[in-house]
């Protein structure tokens, strides 16, 4: 049950009048349940986005309702009756809560009998007469089995709310800012090698990102850089004529040879609350008719007012629209005001984080952790998740560093981003020859992509550390069949026993498609527990396993 703000507005007391204080503005309440009972358990889960600076992105708080109000932040409440296991979800589907507009302090409070969502998003002066003004939304949903079967039902409305499209949503991309060799490299002849390069390890997408236009942005490694008052230049996003004579039409061509598709990066002029929307979204759309780019990375977005969210809005719209629904949008969240993760949602995919191994911040473990924390309550599907040239700066790193990113196989580190979308975060040309054995493991992943992303993917195993046992597995419709991803990190034990998921009882094969192991076949009881062995450390393994009898 999914109730939009909107709806709540056409209440005539919904929203307090202008001349009442703030506090009570942002305390408006959007959902209210009267639940029955003295014996409920909630927990709230808190995201985090702003990843240049926040390396744990959910925190999980719990509380036992009781006689006074309990305050809760989180975009996420699961609400369990003890003992009937039976319970309710709320989704706030909203930024994160520390960025959401004229924040509460708080989304959710609690106590006997009594529940409540706050923090619509909207004041009095963002309402108009003439149109809708879109609000915070709250999705009720319901289920048993305890916490488990929220996280399933939850799971079951996001996959549903956001179809996942095979042939659009997957990608294997490579973006060359992860060499920090900012816009220097950017041009042709730089961006047709990549394409021969990327080609070679089996990427799907190749994006160009700040340095093909004529405009010099704040990142430029050259000197005189802005984003500030863009449109006083008209020609700041053609394609820089000196770096590309020719546009992008050699580059499409040699791309389209490769079957990889061109992205390119794009920074909206946030001036004024978004007030040139309609210019920053014409150079999409000439992009689209011009050359067929219907791929872009969106970055440098600041959503500090209704306005500028409303207009932001409006220039996607008006390209999803003007490209006949082919645009998908990477929506960087590493920096700023933006949208978080539960909201925006139906534009493409998340560009989570940016990592480095030029300022030694890059750990693969730190990587993978991420992910498998987010991968509870969200689909991994819909993130992008770097692994970056090991090769490089290994003197970035504190001499004997255990994790340090060279100390893992390549294959490893594109390994932790098979449940999510791989983006190769480097420049391919500074890649060693034996780095292009990754392509095999490439191959194989490709085979197999569809259906392991049609899946419900969730984390399995420990939280991810360094010296953990961690992974995934990838639950199918049928409940017959699904993946399992396995990691053995850099611990000395050499078995790990892991509780899969909706996992009748019976025997089932385990079919080995890549890793450090081999096949087995194996008798799973009603608790779905399974022993997986590894015989090295920093190691995987992804199985495909189906019901035998």
């Amino acid at each position: 049950l999914k109730g939009h703000a909107s709806k709540w507005y056409q209440m005539s007391n919904a929203v307090p009048k202008a001349e009442q204080d703030n506090e009570r503005i942002n305390k408006v309440v959007i959902d209210h349940l009267p639940l029955a009972g003295n014996n409920w358990e909630v927990k709230s889960v808190e995201f985090f986005d702003a990843t240049d600076h926040n390396n744990t992105l959910t925190q999980e708080y719990s509380r036992t309702a009781y006689r006074s109000d309990v305050q809760l932040r989180g975009n996420l409440l699961l609400m369990n009756e003890r003992p009937s296991r039976e319970g309710l979800f709320w989704l706030k589907e909203a930024p994160v809560s520390g960025v959401q507009l004229y924040y509460p302090g708080f989304d959710f409070s609690a106590r006997f009998n009594d529940f409540k969502a706050v923090g619509v998003g909207i004041a009095p002066g963002d309402l108009s007469e003439n149109d809708w003004v879109r609000g915070y939304s709250i999705v009720t949903g319901v289920a048993s089995g305890g916490e488990k079967g929220l996280e399933r039902s939850l799971r079951f409305y996001q996959q549903h709310l956001k179809p996942t499209n095979p042939e659009v949503d997957n990608m294997i991309m490579l973006n060359t800012w992860g060499d920090r060799g900012q816009d220097k490299n950017i041009n042709e002849a730089f961006i047709l090698n990549e394409i021969s390069l990327g080609a070679k390890l089996g990427i799907t997408h190749l994006q160009m990102d700040d340095g093909w236009q004529t405009g010099r942005s704040g990142a430029s490694i050259f000197p005189g850089g802005s984003l500030e008052a863009i449109w006083r230049n008209p020609n700041y996003w053609k394609p820089d004529s000196l770096k590309f004579p020719d546009g992008f039409y050699n580059i499409m061509a040699a791309a389209k040879k490769q079957g990889i598709t061109i992205s390119t990066w794009f920074n909206p002029s946030t001036d004024n609350s978004f007030k040139n929307w309609s210019k920053d979204a014409a150079v999409l759309i000439d992009q689209y008719k011009k050359y067929g780019i219907h791929v872009w990375k969106i970055d440098g977005v600041k959503i500090e007012d209704k306005q500028a969210e409303i207009n932001f809005r409006k220039m996607l719209d008006t390209v999803v629209a003007s490209t006949n629904h082919q645009a998908v949008f990477n929506l960087d969240v590493t920096a700023g005001k933006r949208f978080g993760y539960n909201y925006f949602y139906e534009y493409g995919n998340l560009f989570l984080e940016n990592r480095y191994t030029d300022w030694g911040n890059y750990y693969p473990h730190f990587t993978l952790r991420n992910l498998w924390m987010l991968s509870k309550y969200l689909p991994p599907q819909h993130l992008q998740i770097e692994f970056l040239n090991k090769w490089r700066n290994t003197n970035k790193y504190p001499r004997g560093d255990l994790f340090a990113p060279e100390r893992y196989s390549f294959d490893y580190l594109f390994a932790i981003t098979l449940p999510a979308q791989p983006l190769a975060w480097m420049e391919a040309r500074h890649l060693p020859p034996e780095a292009f054995k990754t392509a095999a493991l490439i191959k194989t992943y490709k085979k197999y992509w569809k259906e392991w992303h049609s899946g419900q993917i969730f984390p399995i195993g420990e939280e991810p550390s360094g010296i953990s046992w961690t992974g995934f597995q990838s639950v199918l419709k049928d409940k017959a069949s699904g993946y399992v991803l396995v990691f053995r990190e850099m611990t000395d034990r050499k078995r790990m026993v892991f509780q899969l998921e909706q996992l009748a009882a019976g025997k089932y094969k385990f079919e080995l498609l890549a890793g450090d192991s081999g096949n087995f076949t194996t008798t799973i009881d009603d608790l779905g527990k399974i022993k997986i062995d590894l015989p090295h450390e920093r190691s995987f393994v992804l199985y495909r396993y189906h019901l035998i009898r």
